[in-house]
């Protein structure tokens, strides 16, 4: 199955391959050969590493874990993406994220490739000692592929700073006297972290959302007003509107929009409902998201199930199938779980009409064309969840500079980053035909493209 990453890369050139205006030094057959290297070269990988990680469990029993890095494109820079540990892991999916993660760094002009990393495993079920274990298998394996110069990973679903200081310190053990700090980021303060990285994600999210309904609307307003496009009439239907936001996901990513969402000035938002892997929870009157939070801090980061646990939380909600929140009759969908969830066979009962894309291609191809024609504004992945990489950026900057940012000053950057991408890609957005995901592809294959041909890599 092809990727939603690589079709929509050829669609991006495809759209470009007319336009003179652009690459206005390529012409006729020699341009038309360009475009099919820039194809090639694009939707697919430089290198795709895979490693069978052999584990001594604490029951004396020796498993081998399938192990990935995908390393998809370092024109800009060092390949840089998280390191996924989850059971649904495979080869083809890392590929797609790493692509993605080229983009996304194109896009926010952030001087870093794309890579990505993965584990078959289910982290719940193995023992510290266990996932300790797993942490420096990969860095051994790893090791002569990855560095401050060459490959940055980072945490992803089912990792966090606790995975990055064990691999940083697997690394450090097998490069001594080599730089270190920058070989890893997701870590913890005391080992060199960014002050901030882990609500990064979430933030950023958040922001992308209030930046459009709010800043942006506010802003060009007549000019929307003036736009024949059916998303500018979807964003001026929300404007001043209360709103009711739905959250898949309560982890690192979701609990952050979530509270951003309940502490927020600027938009008259509430947070009805909420999910996690076991549950959804419901109230049209709004949650209480401090107290959840609260709650799933101290419950291994889940959240009520049942009426009991709903009062020792301390909240007051109505237990749903944990599918329900997908389909609820809300105005904004935040997707901040898994890849695939809006498919071919929920697509046509989503009743948002803004879904923003917390986690990673969380809409199929064809659920996302779909949604698109209906006018359902989608803030893409590569927009909006940016606010980790940007993060592990400045991290990797501090660590270089050996001097530290305050969380506030993390923020400002983050926010200035991203409001510069905003500042580019929503006028063309509300100014043409094109959805949102596809004029950030765009505008990221046409740097890629311009930085590729430059370096003479088209030949």
């Amino acid at each position: 199955m092809v990727s939603n990453t690589s079709t929509i890369i050829e669609q991006s050139l495809d759209a470009l391959l007319d336009d003179q205006s652009f690459l206005p030094e390529l012409s006729g057959e020699t341009r038309r050969k360009a475009f099919t290297s820039l194809t090639s070269i694009l939707s697919t990988p430089n290198h795709i590493h895979k490693s069978f990680l052999r584990i001594a469990l604490e029951d004396g029993k020796v498993t081998r874990i399938p192990a990935f890095r995908v390393q998809h494109n370092n024109i800009i820079g060092p390949y840089k993406g998280g390191i996924r540990f989850h059971e649904s892991v495979e080869e083809e999916e890392v590929s797609n994220l790493a692509a993605l993660m080229t983009l996304k760094n194109a896009l926010h002009e952030v001087p870093f490739g794309g890579g990505k990393g993965g584990v078959v495993i289910d982290p719940r079920k193995f023992k510290v000692k266990e996932l300790n274990q797993i942490c420096r298998k990969y860095v051994q394996y790893f090791s002569q592929i990855i560095g401050p110069e060459k490959d940055i990973p980072a945490p992803d679903v089912g990792s966090g700073e606790r995975e990055m200081d064990w691999m940083m310190g697997e690394y450090k053990s097998i490069h001594p006297g080599m730089k270190y700090r920058g070989s890893f980021t997701g870590k913890s303060v005391v080992n060199g972290g960014s002050l901030g990285r882990r609500q990064a994600t979430g933030k950023g999210v958040y922001f992308s959302l209030r930046y459009m309904l709010h800043d942006f609307t506010k802003d060009k307003y007549k000019w929307l007003n003036e736009r024949d496009n059916i998303f500018a009439k979807t964003v001026l239907n929300h404007k001043d509107k209360s709103l009711k936001i739905a959250i898949q996901g309560f982890g690192n990513v979701g609990s952050v929009v979530a509270a951003e969402a309940n502490k927020c000035n600027f938009l008259n938002n509430k947070v009805v409902a909420v999910s996690d892997r076991n549950v959804t929870l419901h109230n049209s009157d709004g949650l209480d998201i401090p107290e959840l939070i609260k709650y799933t801090k101290s419950n291994n980061g889940e959240l009520p199930i049942d009426e009991e646990s709903l009062e020792e939380a301390n909240v007051k909600a109505t237990i749903c199938d944990r599918d329900d929140l997908l389909t609820m009759d809300t105005d904004i969908l935040v997707m901040a779980a898994l890849g695939g969830q809006i498919h071919q066979e929920n697509m046509k009962q989503i009743k948002a009409k803004i879904i923003v894309e917390g986690a990673n291609a969380p809409i199929t191809g064809e659920a996302d064309s779909y949604l698109s024609e209906k006018g359902i504004v989608v803030i893409p992945d590569i927009l909006a969840n940016a606010g980790g990489v940007i993060v592990s950026y400045f991290e990797w900057l501090q660590g270089r500079e050996t001097q530290f940012y305050s969380e506030e000053q993390v923020y400002e950057k983050l926010y200035d980053k991203m409001q510069h991408t905003f500042e580019t890609v929503y006028p063309q957005y509300f100014g043409d035909a094109f959805p949102l995901r596809q004029n950030c592809y765009i505008h990221s294959v046409m740097k890629l493209s311009t930085i590729l041909f430059k370096q003479g890599k088209l030949y």
